[in-house]
């Protein structure tokens, strides 16, 4: 008998087709979650309104947006990459989520790379969203886009391995309150809307140190003060990437 057209061909989809669809249905998950949005979209756009039309920080020299506006950035990267993703992640191996992928033909290297790739996409998306606010605030940038995408990377690395580490270490429930209690900290004390300049020396020499502010600090950097590529800033984020991605994938518990 001669094999029809319809001929049903049982086993795993091609794992880039997995991936495709596992990031498509990470990325819908997240931009349907009202606290995701807060915390992604509505939180830094109106920071970056607020501070940039009302008199409440002094920022220095110059335009108000012109300093929140790369600091708002960088917020947005820690927000998704970190804050949403540990939440989420946390929450999904609460649920037993995690273990049930796990025994799908989805290899786990594949689920985190679809995780990364939601990340990216919802990034790009809130990074648009804000330039567009910024620039309408009259936001002039300057330096170099390829410095700028090379902070964000790097940023983005960064708070994913610690998001990752958080969301696979600690109960669903502290998750959450560490997530967003670092959130808060990292907002006040990372120079986002607070110049570092404003801290006493010897905090700031520690803060100097945080992801937060090597993101903030180089883009501010180079969209502010058309400055080359930051690589103190880009070594910074490299090292906590580094330790952040290298802890989560040692000691991640799927259930």
């Amino acid at each position: 008998m001669s094999t029809g057209t319809h001929t049903p061909r049982p086993g795993a989809a091609p794992v880039g087709r997995m991936i495709a669809a596992q990031a498509a249905l990470e990325t819908r998950m997240l931009l349907r979650n009202g606290e995701q949005l807060l915390l992604t979209v509505v939180i830094p756009s109106l920071l970056l309104v607020l501070f940039s039309t009302v008199d409440i920080v002094d920022t220095g020299d110059g335009r108000a947006v012109d300093f929140l506006a790369p600091g708002v950035l960088a917020l947005a990267v820690m927000s998704t990459a970190f804050t949403g993703q540990a939440i989420a992640t946390g929450f999904e191996r609460r649920y037993g989520v995690l273990k049930r992928l796990g025994a799908s033909p989805l290899p786990r290297w594949a689920l985190m790379t679809a995780k990364t790739l939601s990340v990216l996409v919802t990034e790009v998306l809130q990074i648009l969203l804000l330039t567009a606010i910024a620039l309408g605030l009259g936001w002039s940038p300057q330096g170099s886009p390829l410095a700028v995408v090379l902070l964000l990377v790097a940023g983005t690395a960064a708070f994913s391995g610690l998001g990752l580490l958080m969301a696979g270490t600690l109960r669903a429930e502290a998750t959450l309150a560490a997530a967003n209690l670092v959130f808060l900290l990292l907002l006040v004390g990372g120079g986002v809307v607070v110049p570092l300049d404003k801290f006493p020396d010897a905090a700031r020499g520690v803060l100097e140190l945080l992801p937060i502010s090597a993101l903030s600090g180089g883009l501010r950097d180079v969209l502010q003060d058309g400055a080359g590529t930051p690589w103190g800033a880009l070594a910074v984020l490299g090292a906590w990437a580094v330790a952040g991605l290298g802890a989560a994938g040692r000691f991640f518990r799927w259930e």
